[in-house]
């Protein structure tokens, strides 16, 4: 290789994670930059070896900011929903999970094998979890925070990849390119809107080089401004009235009574005049369908239609990003480099207002307790929903998030021997997330006290013990009158209080690589060889309030979660050309975890084959490995507690009825908590398939894929252990199985024998397995109007399967009753047009069917259009104006889909047709 290519390689626009960076591939969107020159060297994602060929063994799809700018996408998560092979379901910002156990956080999902099995990058390097689990399980890497407008391009490698990349690249990578190259300095700004209001955003971009002889770099800048979008601000779902079945159409239970026999006390007209003037003065006398006796309705109680449309659709967000690159020219060989990166958030999501209901001190919110106030005496129980007025705003119940993010990157990187052959880079590497998580809650003992005075005993009389408890009910003089009289907000504010999580997680790593891409020659060719050695660690605390452990907020005891692990590894990697038309690459890796006293490790490999019978034409095929180090949430998760159900498999062999009539169990305490045996979960991973590119202004690729995962980290189920306990204590088993000794000692029981608690925890026990086929075409050609170009992407899944436990049936994900929404297809296609100082596009993405909500049929397929124009006033200003749904498509009808916001909120969101007006500026 010439010294002065090498150098160009080395400059500041190769300087943020070259070793792992492709230029091209099967983009899901038009690809707009033409390919690399003939002879140009570059490194496809997936290999660190540099190569003169952008198609790999594996194919790689890449979205560049040209792309993204004329597709007219928001953020991140918009534009990696396009991706086809991002097919799995992931929580949005109207989860109501995610509002609870990662509030803010969006995830990538290749395959539709869980977001903890992508490997997402920033600049080729690993940056830290969000530190806090999705769903209140695993790790996850959140992309919501990383700035779309310094985004230069995304890759994908789908399959896995472990040997190259290490943990966590069973179903594939995603690397985030942020820009660092800046021949001008450049400000770019852009407004965003949307039709039916909310939602205004402000984005400023900057860029500019720096250029001091053998100091040189880049510096670059995003500030975004977001505001958030309301439920009530969408016709689809503003109110209850939304709902499909008419049962489900009754408001908002802001005050409701229920008796000890499932009964509603009802509300009276007089009840709620006193609360005429909240929700916006709305709120009024509502009927439950669910409560009645025979042919009379009650369920009377006070609440409004539209108050359910207090919920963000869009969260709010004020977020600054500075990235830097920059380098010092030693020698002509020898480069000193720093890259950083620095990110602050503030984000604001509202789940729903704050609620109330009677919880015991130790934690049961069932409700139930006896009244004995002079105007009612009998079984009560009361639940509240605090309305606006009462709260002071709906800013009061907001969640918020402040987060800071950095990664610090020092290193060297240079080369050596005869005619600089040998190439190689030292870094050291430090990712950081900080957060502070706030959650608005209700204080139990405050509230329990400003609502039902002290408590006067325990109701022993037989008629009132429960059932399942043994003991009586609580006995307050609690009046209803206070009950329905709104709260000042005031008096809101002296039983509100705010739970505050500190969580935190880190990733430190030190890596060198050597390699050269002419190690030896054989008669077909060069061989090219690259070596790793990498050592670090992760930490991870998700710094949970104190007072969230124990019952201290209404309807809310959380876990906690702490503890680190450290990491080294060393690998390998060759290209060989086996003939002039053949080329092969084999990579392997070892990988070892130290955690808690544990050591794991884990030996990956890829194989790969080439073969171009003519320049024009390329078989592929490949082969490898992943596997994911166990997670640090589910290794260091404390204990929790739940409220579940079991079945008392024991008792039911007992009485002669197992196991066709067991029944279901009672109400127990079901205790959850960590593992730290786990060991790794595995890949394996093939894909074959063909590219041909008769000319630069044409190509098509059909490749197939299959991953099989195994080990899956699942919790284990309650009645799963209840039945292999029965089982063993019966003598149906063999007591003495390590099996049965575990499962004995999980469940819990009193002096009676009855089961009043079961622990559980995760294990290595699922399998999973996918295939299919992905489809890739670009085209460019010239008409008589301008230069248009076509890109397509297609992908269809053959099978998903799922297995819980060894010996279970095979779950078939993709079916209409599996409990799963995953779809068969996605596509996306792009066209557009460039004609002078004009350029016109149009995205189409389009979703497959999915299962319906009561999984007994289909909901029919989705599809969205994007289209955007621009504007080049001069060289160096650009205007462009760009729609997202153009045709203001609404979310899929599901007639059984009764929960809010009454569709599919993991695939579909009510936001509508936005806008965005954007101007680039260059000096």
């Amino acid at each position: 290789m010439k010294k002065t290519l090498l150098r160009k390689m080395l400059r500041p626009g190769l300087l943020a994670g070259c070793s792992l960076i492709g230029l091209s591939g099967a983009a899901a969107l038009a690809q707009d930059a033409p390919p690399p020159e003939d002879g140009a060297v570059v490194t496809v994602l997936g290999s660190r070896i540099p190569r003169t060929q952008k198609e790999g063994p594996a194919p790689v799809t890449v979205i560049t900011a040209d792309q993204i700018r004329a597709g007219g996408y928001g953020s991140v998560p918009d534009v990696l929903k396009t991706l086809t092979q991002n097919s799995g379901e992931t929580q949005s910002m109207q989860s109501g999970n995610a509002a609870d156990y990662s509030p803010g956080a969006q995830q990538v999902d290749l395959r539709g094998l869980g977001p903890n099995h992508t490997l997402v990058m920033v600049n080729g390097r690993r940056v830290a979890d969000y530190p806090m689990p999705f769903n209140g399980d695993s790790n996850f890497t959140d992309i919501s925070n990383i700035p779309l407008g310094m985004v230069d391009r995304i890759e994908v490698l789908s399959g896995s990849a472990s040997a190259i990349y290490g943990s966590d690249a069973l179903a594939g990578v995603v690397n985030f390119k942020l820009k660092d190259r800046a021949d001008e300095t450049t400000v770019d700004y852009r407004y965003g809107w949307t039709e039916q209001g909310g939602g205004q955003s402000h984005r400023l971009n900057f860029s500019t080089g720096v250029d001091l002889g053998r100091f040189h770099g880049v510096i670059g800048g995003e500030i975004m401004k977001q505001d958030p979008i309301y439920g009530y601000q969408r016709e689809r779902q503003d109110s209850t009235a939304d709902a499909p079945d008419p049962e489900y159409q009754m408001g908002v239970t802001n005050w409701q009574r229920v008796d000890y026999d499932v009964y509603a006390i009802d509300a009276t007209s007089a009840d709620c005049a006193r609360a005429a003037g909240t929700n916006e003065g709305t709120t009024s006398l509502q009927i439950d369908p669910y409560y009645g006796d025979g042919d009379e309705i009650l369920g009377a109680y006070c609440g409004s239609q539209t108050a359910v449309g207090y919920r963000t659709i869009q969260s709010q967000r004020n977020m600054i990003n500075l990235v830097g690159s920059f380098a010092y020219d030693l020698s002509d060989s020898t480069h000193l480099f720093l890259d950083v990166q620095f990110g602050r958030s503030n984000l604001k999501l509202l789940k729903r207002p704050t609620s109330w209901g009677y919880q015991d001190e130790d934690g049961n919110d069932v409700g139930d307790f006896y009244n004995v106030h002079p105007s009612y005496e009998g079984t009560d129980n009361w639940y509240r929903i605090f309305t606006p007025e009462e709260m002071g705003g709906l800013d009061k119940a907001m969640r918020r998030v402040e987060s800071t993010t950095y990664t610090i990157t020092p290193g060297v990187r240079g080369t050596f021997g005869t005619d600089d052959k040998w190439h190689y880079e030292a870094a050291l590497s430090a990712s950081v997330y900080n957060a502070e998580v706030t959650f608005p809650f209700i204080n139990v003992e405050k509230a329990n006290a400003f609502f039902l005075g002290p408590q006067l005993g325990w109701d022993t009389d037989e008629e009132f013990l429960g059932e399942d408890d043994g003991y009586g009910l609580p006995v307050f003089s609690a009046d209803p009158t206070r009950f329905y009289t709104p709260l000042t907000p005031a008096q809101y504010a002296s039983i509100a209080e705010n739970s505050i999580y500190k969580p935190r997680s880190s990733v430190f790593e030190a890596s060198v690589t050597l390699g050269t891409q002419d190690l030896f020659e054989m008669p077909a060719g060069p061989v090219g060889f690259n070596f790793l050695v990498e050592a670090g660690r992760q930490d991870y605390n998700q710094g949970t309030d104190p007072k969230a452990t124990q019952p201290y907020y209404f309807s809310w005891v959380d876990f906690t979660a702490k503890g680190h692990r450290t990491h080294s590894a060393a690998a390998v990697e060759f290209s060989i050309p086996l003939l002039s038309t053949l080329q092969s690459s084999v990579a392997a890796r070892y990988d070892t975890f130290d955690y808690a006293g544990h050591t794991v490790g884990e030996t990956t490999y890829n194989l790969g084959l080439e073969f171009r019978p003519i320049k024009t034409l390329l078989f592929r095929a490949a082969a490898g490995t992943g596997f994911r180090a166990p997670d640090l949430n589910y290794v260091y998760r404390g204990t929790g507690f739940e409220e579940g159900r079991a079945t008392d498999y024991y008792e039911c062999i007992q009485d002669g009825d197992y196991p066709d009539d067991c029944g279901r169990g009672p109400r127990i305490r079901v205790r959850t908590g960590g593992n730290i045996n786990l060991e790794p979960e595995t890949s394996e991973s093939f894909n074959a398939g063909v590219v041909w590119a008769p000319s630069r202004a044409f190509d098509i690729s059909v490749d197939y894929f299959k991953i099989d995962m195994n080990g899956q980290v699942e919790d284990l189920l309650v009645n799963n252990l209840t039945r292999t306990e029965g089982e063993c204590r019966a003598g149906l088993q063999d007591a003495n199985t390590p099996t049965c000794q575990d499962a004995i000692a999980r469940v819990t029981r009193d002096s009676d024998g009855d089961i009043t608690q079961v622990f559980v925890s995760p294990i290595n026990v699922s399998e999973e397995s996918t295939s299919g086929v992905d489809l890739s075409l670009h085209s460019r050609f010239e008409t008589p109007v301008g230069t248009l170009g076509f890109s397509a992407s297609y992908t269809h899944v053959l099978d998903h399967g799922y297995t819980r436990y060894v010996g279970d049936p095979e779950i078939d994900k993709l079916a209409n009753d599996s409990s799963y929404y995953i779809p068969r297809d996605k596509a996306s296609v792009s066209v557009n047009l460039a004609k002078g100082k004009w350029r016109f596009n149009i995205d189409g993405n389009h979703t497959a069917r999915l299962p319906n909500y009561d999984e007994n049929a289909w909901v029919d397929a989705y599809t969205t259009w994007n289209g955007s124009v621009q504007y080049e006033v001069r060289d160096n200003l650009k205007l462009s104006l760009a729609l997202s749904n153009l045709f203001d498509t609404k979310p899929v009808y599901d007639a059984g889909w009764v929960s809010y916001p009454y569709y599919n909120s993991s695939w579909y969101d009510g936001i509508g047709r936005s806008g965005y007006l954007q101007i680039t500026y260059k000096y």
